[in-house]
Formats: structure tokens, C-alpha cells, sequence
């Protein structure tokens, strides 16, 4: 008499799952690193992960329809003249022209200045249809110092100095040749068609103390006019806001691991860096004890898509917070319009990240005259216009129903959290407990 086992359903890996695998599959074959765009796509904790406190009898809500709450906020307060007045706590992160088509930048400079907030430029320089249209315009120095202008600096309304973001902290940008068209080559100063990596550290200083000398003279180029941020990838936020603050800047920005990129490696985006919860209470206790906190304002950025995901930021200790892919997807990107087309590039809607080839049927990251007709500057202007209003009407009405009446009065008093990894990220209460897990320092 025999006897057979009964089959086993095939059981696939945790750790092997067929992204891995294909991953493996492909470098075996090509014996080069993945290059994409946008930001980390693994699970991190997130803003998801925490609730707010409403008020009930302990706190009394504010009427939506009767009660004032504000949200204008004010940047550069520290040294700068002429410091910077938005309407909303919600900007527009830097992307470059280059990366991203010129009708792209004038949409961005359409949207932002109709909602009453600024954009910024990016690697590449400044272009005359992203200055003609931005109302209020924060100038990138970046360490390639491709298309580095004096008399664009003078031009912007901020100066932005880039340290590292959060997509690629210590590693430089990519723009390959594909995306190097005349103009783009001549702002750059580099030859046409040919791929740029810039460099992952500026090349005049080294340390806190020169650049402090190099924010001294962004100043003096700038009559002392403009407000200097710093913009940090969120990995040791505690000690980089330190001596942000030590150096000069006006405002911090700190970009966490789920802030996007036009390209870098894949094995960078997923790998390097803090998710931008983790980032932001280090930042706001380094900002406090040095008696700074609102005096130095502080921006964070990497995965804000919505009012909630702002006001748990400021509840956190921001002053204001900066999107890049969400001001994207609100311009057109990965559309399911275009889903025959993203299918043709061997991809879908809401996972098309080759932004680097220069493909976009979108028309919006690419460079290709004819992609690039496709998009209309004033349609996706007013796209992310109405985007951004609705965050922030999301934004006040959290706040209201916290008994706030302003946006910044948001406070880590309101937050509670689901999981005990967003609990010690955020240093709140685990729902349900008055426990902060890990409580005793950074």
C-alpha cells in the first residue's frame, strides 16, 4: 500500500517577492543600478499612522462657517528685510527646470501665486515663464551651481541653500542626456544630450563655520534683503537644524525619506534616509533649545498630500510644510487618462516613476517638444490652485474642530498615535494611553 503526500500551495517569499526578484533578474542582465524618479515606496511610519484629539467638553470647537482661523505664515523673520507673507502654511518644493518642462514651471508659478504661496526654482537656474508668473519665487543654490545667476539670485524673493534632500541625502542629482535639450544645456553650461550628475557637495565649503561665510554673502548679494533657508535631508535633523541655526539661516527646511526626486538609484531612495515623521520632533527640540523655535522657521517636507498630513506637520512643531510630487499629480501627472500610453512604457498609472527618460505623456517631466505641447500651463495652474485651497480648507477645519483659531496653534497636545513606532517617531501618546514609548530623549 503507497501513500502521497497531498500537494503544498506554492508559498512565495516575504523576503524574495517578485519586485526582488525581478530587481535581481534585471541587474543580472544589464550589470547596472536602477535609476527612477519620485520617493520611496515602502511602508514607513507615516502621518497616517496618528489621529487627532477634537474637542468636545475639555476643549470647545470653533464654528466652520462662523469663526475666523487663520493660516497665513510669515518666513525669513530672523535677519531678512523683506521676510516672506503667504496666505497658506503650504509651498511648492524645488524642481528644476530640466527635470520638469518650462510649461510645467509656469504652471507651478500659476498655482502657487493664485493660492498665495510661493514656489521654488530648482537645479538649472530661472526661467523667465516660472519668474513671470511666481509671485513670490525661492532661488535654489545647489552644489552643481548649474545655472547659477547673480542676477536671478537678486531676482527671487528667497535664497534656498541646498544641503542634501530627502530622497538622496550625501548623493548628488541626476539629469541624463536624454533630458538635455539646447536650452536646458545651454542654462547648465553643459553639452547637449550628454547625462549630468551633480555633485553631492557644494565646492566652496566644508563645514558649518564656511558656511556661515558663504550665507554672509548671499546676504551681501542680496542687501541682506532675501531670507536664507537651508535645506537638509532628514538624517540627523537634531544636529543639522543645530547648526543650520549656528550658520544663519532665516529657515530650515528638512525633507524626509518620502520626498521625491527627478532621478537617483532606486537602492538610495529606499534605503538612505529618516521617514519624514521621524524627523520632525528631533528638528523642533534642536530649534527650542536653542530658544529659536519660531524665530527660525522650519519647513518640512516628503510625502504632505493632504490637509491632514499638514496640520499633524504643524501640530508637530512646523512652521509650513513643501509638496513636490502631490503639486505634480495635481498638475496631470500619472493621469489614468493616459493609461494606454503609460502601458506602452511598461507601467501603470500611479507607478510611472521614469521621469529621467523623458517620456512623460503627461508632457510635464520631460522635454520633448511634442509631450511638452501637450500640456496646458494655465489648465494645470489652476488644477493645483484648487488643490492647494482645499488643503488648506482641510487644514482649518482641523484646526477648528481642535478649538484652534489659527493653524498654528496646533500642538502635539491634539495627537495621538495608532502604532507605538509612530508614537515614539511623533513623541505622543499611544491611543488610548497617556504612554510616549521611548521617552527620554533623541
Amino acid at each position: 500500500m503507497s501513500y502521497h503526500n497531498p500537494p503544498t500551495t506554492p508559498r512565495k517569499s516575504a523576503t524574495f517577492d517578485d519586485y526582488t526578484l525581478s530587481e535581481i533578474r534585471r541587474a543580472a542582465q544589464t550589470g547596472i543600478y536602477d535609476i527612477r524618479g519620485a520617493g520611496a515606496k515602502r511602508r514607513v511610519p507615516h502621518f497616517d499612522d496618528l489621529l487627532f484629539l477634537g474637542a468636545s467638553i475639555s476643549r470647545y470647537p470653533l464654528e466652520g462657517y462662523r469663526e475666523k482661523c487663520t493660516s497665513n505664515v510669515v518666513l525669513g523673520t530672523r535677519f531678512a528685510k523683506k521676510p516672506i507673507e503667504l496666505k497658506i502654511p503650504i509651498t511648492i518644493a524645488g524642481m528644476s527646470f530640466g527635470a520638469l518642462s518650462a510649461h510645467a514651471k509656469e504652471a507651478l508659478g500659476r498655482g502657487a501665486s493664485i493660492a498665495g504661496t510661493s514656489t521654488t526654482t530648482g537645479d538649472g537656474g530661472m526661467t523667465p515663464e516660472e519668474r513671470g508668473q511666481s509671485k513670490t519665487l525661492v532661488y535654489q543654490y545647489l552644489p552643481s551651481r548649474y545655472g547659477m545667476n547673480p542676477d536671478d539670485l537678486r531676482k527671487a524673493d528667497a535664497i534656498e541653500v541646498v544641503v542634501g534632500q530627502g530622497a538622496k541625502p550625501g548623493g548628488g542629482g541626476m539629469l541624463l542626456g536624454q533630458k538635455i535639450s539646447d536650452r536646458v544645456a545651454a542654462m547648465r553650461n553643459l553639452p547637449k544630450g550628454i547625462d549630468q550628475r551633480s555633485a553631492c557637495r557644494h565646492p566652496d565649503w566644508t563645514g558649518p563655520d564656511d558656511l556661515e561665510i558663504k550665507i554672509q554673502e548671499l546676504r551681501e548679494i542680496t542687501d541682506w534683503e532675501k531670507p536664507i533657508y537651508l535645506k537638509i535631508g532628514g538624517t540627523r535633523p537634531y544636529y543639522d537644524t543645530a547648526l543650520a541655526v549656528k550658520a544663519g539661516a532665516d529657515v530650515v527646511v528638512l525633507d524626509g525619506m518620502q520626498g521625491g526626486t527627478a532621478a537617483t538609484q532606486e537602492v538610495f531612495i529606499e534605503n538612505v534616509g529618516l521617514p519624514t515623521l521621524a524627523c520632525i520632533r528631533p528638528a523642533v527640540q534642536a530649534l527650542q533649545d536653542l530658544g529659536m523655535h519660531r524665530k527660525v522657521q522650519l519647513i518640512v517636507s516628503g510625502g504632505i498630500r493632504n490637509g491632514a498630513d499638514v496640520a499633524k506637520a504643524l501640530a508637530l512643531g512646523a512652521d509650513a510644510v513643501s509638496i513636490g510630487i502631490a503639486a505634480l499629480v495635481a498638475l496631470g501627472d500619472n493621469d489614468p487618462a493616459n493609461e494606454e500610453e503609460y502601458q506602452a512604457l511598461g507601467t501603470t498609472a500611479g507607478a510611472y516613476d521614469d521621469w529621467h527618460e523623458g517620456k512623460d505623456p503627461a508632457g510635464i517631466t520631460t522635454q520633448d517638444p511634442e509631450l511638452m505641447s501637450r500640456f496646458d500651463a494655465v489648465k494645470g495652474g489652476r488644477r493645483l490652485a484648487n488643490y492647494l485651497k482645499v488643503m488648506n480648507l482641510e487644514v482649518q477645519t482641523i484646526a477648528r474642530a481642535c478649538g484652534h483659531n489659527s493653524v498654528h496653534n496646533l500642538e502635539p497636545e491634539d495627537l495621538v498615535a495608532l502604532t507605538l513606532e509612530a508614537a515614539a517617531m511623533a513623541r505622543v501618546p499611544l491611543a488610548g494611553t497617556t504612554w510616549i514609548p521611548g521617552n527620554g530623549g533623541f
